[in-house]
Order: structure tokens, then C-alpha cells, then sequence
């Protein structure tokens, strides 16, 4: 499978060819985005992320293999940017490949979920106001 972390933008087509294979009947894929509204109710211009690799691709790659199992038969990808980024630019994508649907459904929100709670990877919100703020990932609410 495959895990990065880049400061490139985020090709998700790459991450699906990366797990898809004819044994593969589903693929499921999730891009986030910078939203206009950031955690709290301020509106932002845009989002810096800060990760530390060496400890955060190992967690990436154990998330994928955790869901991998849990799930059954589910191949997955996950890219996370880093740098400034302005509203629209995706910040994270996933990518799984499994033999039915369900199982790439789940297996894609457990990744997501566990990567937020889970990956050295942190952000600062740009607020219009010219306000910021350091915040970490975190599980949805």
C-alpha cells in the first residue's frame, strides 16, 4: 500500500491505482478539504500543518494494516499534506480497495478516525481576523 506525507498537492487518483486490483470490487475514497469555518466558528483563510514523519508514517502504516484486518481483505492508502494551505486544497486523502462495499466503507471511516486520533500531525488555523491558532488532529466529534 502506500503512505506519505508530502507538501505536494494531494493526487488521489494516485493513492486509488496504489490499492485498486481486479479482485477489488469497491473502492472508497475520502478527500478533506480546508473548509471556510475552522473548529471553532471563526472563519478562516486557510491552514498550516506540521507532522513529524518518522513517527507519523509508521502510525499511518500501522492504521492501514490494523483496518486491513479488522475489515478483512481491504487494501488501503492515506496521504497527508503539510504546509499552507488555502480554502479548497485538500489536507488529507484515503484510499481503500476491498472486495465488497461495506468492508471499504468501514474500512475508510477507521482510518480517517484513527488518523486523526492517532498520527503526529497538527494544525494551525489563519483566521480572517489575523488571528491563529495551533490545534491538534483530533477524533470527530
Amino acid at each position: 500500500m502506500k503512505y506519505e506525507i508530502t507538501r505536494e498537492p494531494l493526487a488521489l487518483e494516485s493513492l486509488i491505482e496504489a490499492v485498486r486490483t481486479d479482485a477489488c470490487g469497491a473502492v472508497v475514497a475520502f478527500l478533506g478539504v480546508v473548509r471556510e469555518l475552522g473548529d471553532g466558528d471563526q472563519p478562516v483563510d486557510g491552514l498550516s500543518y506540521e507532522a513529524y514523519p518518522a513517527m507519523a508514517l509508521p502510525e499511518m502504516r500501522a492504521i492501514g494494516e490494523e483496518a486491513s484486518h479488522k475489515f478483512g481483505e481491504a487494501r488501503l492508502a492515506i496521504a497527508h499534506r503539510i504546509g499552507d494551505l488555502r480554502l479548497g486544497e485538500a489536507s488529507v486523502a484515503v484510499a481503500v480497495a476491498a472486495p465488497h462495499r461495506g468492508v471499504a466503507f468501514d474500512a475508510c471511516e477507521y482510518a480517517i478516525d484513527q488518523l486523526k486520533e492517532r498520527v503526529p500531525i497538527w494544525k494551525k488555523e489563519h483566521f480572517r481576523s489575523g488571528e491563529a491558532r495551533w490545534r491538534p488532529n483530533a477524533p470527530r466529534p
